[in-house]
């Protein structure tokens, strides 16, 4: 019955405004609509919600992510405009914050909305 249907994204969100120059101005996702509970981001075709909270707990795992073409000219550009991108121990990422995983195929690096909410890019 939903094999066939389109999955919709979810995040929470406490800050619409810093949500919106985060989501529409950095990343460059365009607004659909806000009404009082949500903010609707086109999300290459797939409606991202993030929805308006009072309180939020991040979790410390990946939320959301976005496969790229090239993993490291994505961060790149991300960097250039003010992202920071997060490290974790124990992993051997590169200047970018790429970690390569065993085999050496693609890679991933991770980084945080405003609300901490843990994204990512890979490839």
């Amino acid at each position: 019955m939903l094999s066939e249907r389109l999955i919709q994204p979810m995040l929470a969100i406490t800050d619409p405004e810093a949500a919106k120059r985060f989501y529409g101005d950095l990343l460059g996702l365009r607004l659909l609509e806000e009404d009082p509970f949500a903010l609707t981001y086109d999300g290459a075709n797939v409606p991202l919600r993030l929805s308006k909270v009072s309180a939020l707990t991040p979790q410390p795992f990946t939320a959301l992510g976005w496969r790229v073409p090239d993993v490291r000219a994505a961060a790149r550009d991300l960097a250039a405009k003010g992202v920071r991108f997060e490290r974790f121990e124990g992993m051997e990422q590169d200047e970018f914050g790429v970690w390569t995983p065993p085999g050496g195929a693609g890679g991933v690096c991770w980084f945080k909305d405003p609300d901490g909410n843990l994204l990512s890019l890979s490839h």
